[in-house]
């Protein structure tokens, strides 16, 4: 076996999951289906460059007979059936692990994705703490001596895991010299050592799938899993999947996600950060028509949200499958009930709304908002399970409407570019410490929140945006001063011991990626790639 662990740093417990047939079973995997994935991804670049070119998007002439077909997804298993709520968030540490497992939400999203830095100790430890979870021993006990153990009284959140997307690399295992691919790490693992047991408990090896922008790419995941289940001698079609709808290719795809992937297809999800950044990326040298306003006045009921939401319900029902909404990412204060009071109000009419359009279910990101969505779903569902038997028939979407960034509005303040450098050096200094869940002005932040902080900047940039609030004019000299404003605050937030350390590094990588003439497609390449120099 040609398989490599570079990573030295003990990882308490590692040999549970780093057994012989595991790392097999990923070295399998990895050489079977790497091949392919390297070419999806250069699809990937060939398709936006065609894109830019053009300025247009539009639904694929090729794929009509699919999109106009008479077929369903596989139907839904019962541990699935009821997705009125699920919590989210990374599945390591395991206090966190533990308090969303008995949130009272039905499903966890357990994310070893947006919301997990990779680390090596996190990769094993994320594994190993569901695979406790799945054996009902998960426990964890604080160093001031506070125990936290799984809940007895009342049903745990079923668990949907999160790999990483095709894009990421897995650099501490190398398979013949070379980094194993993230997603195969991520999901070759899990499946190993939870498959068989997830079945035993009335469940099954259920997965959310990120950031696709080709039919192709859910194609490769069916392999994936077919090859998976026959491996270990799990029946066909056991495993489960929601991919997410965060990318604006994907929006023009979503029947063919389904159709690819209809064999293990259990619903499809509205992600609103990473959709934005994504309409950045791909349409970021396409002119002044596709400069998105400030991302905080972008609300899901701009006209182009509301194209791409109302879509996949519509979608999602038409085939049998689940639609989920997106986060409601709000941590309540301790100290400001007002500031608690005005936030669940928003959070209850956001859910409102999607449990009136005919979602199934929707994400939150603390515990206490479960009751909130939880009551707001209730209220729409009743005794039922879910809404997939409302069709949404009158809805009609036009690729025009897709990519209608105008319909956003054309707020762009200077005091939004000081929150983005605010919030994108913050994350990513937390991210590269190892924690990839962080509160920020009472918001659970992912990777997403940084990639389109950081994605705007640089459009503003390239395209001289002239702000609203002030008349500057976006350029490098005004972001520099911008920047260095922003770093001086986390000082002196933070001390200069932790800024030195995670902070300083941050903001370099940053301003980087702001105010490069190159535009890089994720910030959270070179983030890992720093993660890894230094040693973890």
């Amino acid at each position: 076996m040609t398989i490599e662990i570079t990573d030295r740093t003990p990882v308490e417990r590692a040999g549970e999951i780093l057994t012989d047939d595991a790392l097999a079973f990923v070295e399998n995997l990895h050489r079977r289906f790497a091949p392919r994935r390297a070419e999806l991804l250069e699809k990937r670049a060939e398709q936006r460059q065609r894109v830019a070119d053009s300025g247009r998007l539009d639904f694929d002439p090729e794929t009509r007979e699919v999109r106009e077909g008479d077929w369903k997804v596989a139907p839904v298993p019962a541990a699935l059936q009821d997705r009125r709520v699920e919590m989210t968030g990374p599945a390591t540490p395991a206090k966190m692990a533990i308090n969303a497992l008995n949130s009272g939400a039905k499903v966890w999203l357990a994310d070893l994705e947006d919301a997990s830095c990779p680390t090596w100790g996190n990769v094993i430890d994320s594994v190993l703490n569901l695979r406790d979870a799945a054996r009902g021993t998960l426990s964890f006990t604080s160093p001031e001596g506070k125990s936290y153990s799984l809940r007895t009284d009342v049903p745990l959140a079923t668990v949907v895991a999160r790999p990483r997307g095709w894009h990421m690399d897995e650099q501490h295992l190398l398979i013949d010299g070379t980094p194993a691919v993230g997603a195969l790490v991520d999901f070759g693992l899990h499946f190993f050592h939870l498959a068989q047991q997830l079945i035993d408990n009335g469940e099954g090896p259920y997965y959310y799938l990120p950031k696709m922008e080709s039919y192709l790419e859910p194609r490769l995941w069916a392999e994936v899993f077919s090859a998976a289940e026959e491996s270990l001698g799990i029946e066909h079609g056991t495993i489960r999947a929601t991919m997410l709808i965060e990318t604006i290719p994907a929006a023009f795809q979503m029947e063919e996600f389904l159709y690819e992937l209809r064999e293990y297809a259990a619903g499809l999800n509205a992600g609103r950060w990473d959709y934005l950044f994504s309409i950045i990326k791909y349409f970021r040298d396409s002119g002044d028509r596709f400069v998105l306003a400030d991302r905080s006045s972008v609300t899901m009921t701009a006209p182009l949200m509301r194209a791409y939401t109302e879509l996949l319900v519509k979608t999602c029902h038409r085939r049998g499958a689940h639609a989920m909404g997106g986060m409601a990412a709000f941590i309540p204060s301790r100290k400001d009930e007002e500031v608690n009071r005005a936030a669940f109000e928003k959070v209850r009419n956001d859910k409102t709304r999607e449990a009136n359009d005919g979602f199934d279910g929707s994400w939150v990101a603390h515990p206490d908002l479960v009751p909130v969505c939880q009551e707001v779903f209730d209220g729409v569902l009743g005794e039922k399970p879910n809404q997939v038997d409302r069709l949404r028939e009158e809805v009609e979407v036009t690729a025009e409407q897709l990519i209608d960034v105008p319909s956003a509005g054309d707020q762009r303040t200077e005091a939004e570019l000081h929150s983005n450098l605010y919030v994108a050096i913050a994350y990513t200094a937390v991210w590269i410490s190892g924690n990839g869940a962080v509160a920020i002005h009472n918001l659970m932040e992912d990777a997403a929140t940084a990639e389109i902080s950081r994605s705007q900047i640089w459009q503003q940039i390239q395209n001289g945006v002239v702000y609203t609030d002030t008349g500057n004019t976006a350029t490098r000299e005004l972001v520099t001063e911008a920047l260095e404003t922003q770093k001086e605050k986390l000082r002196g937030e933070v001390g200069d011991e932790l800024y030195t350390r995670y902070y300083e590094p941050a903001a370099g990588i940053v301003a980087d990626l702001a105010l490069s003439d190159d535009y890089a497609d994720f910030l959270t390449t070179p983030a890992y790639e720093w993660v890894v120099a230094d040693g973890r």
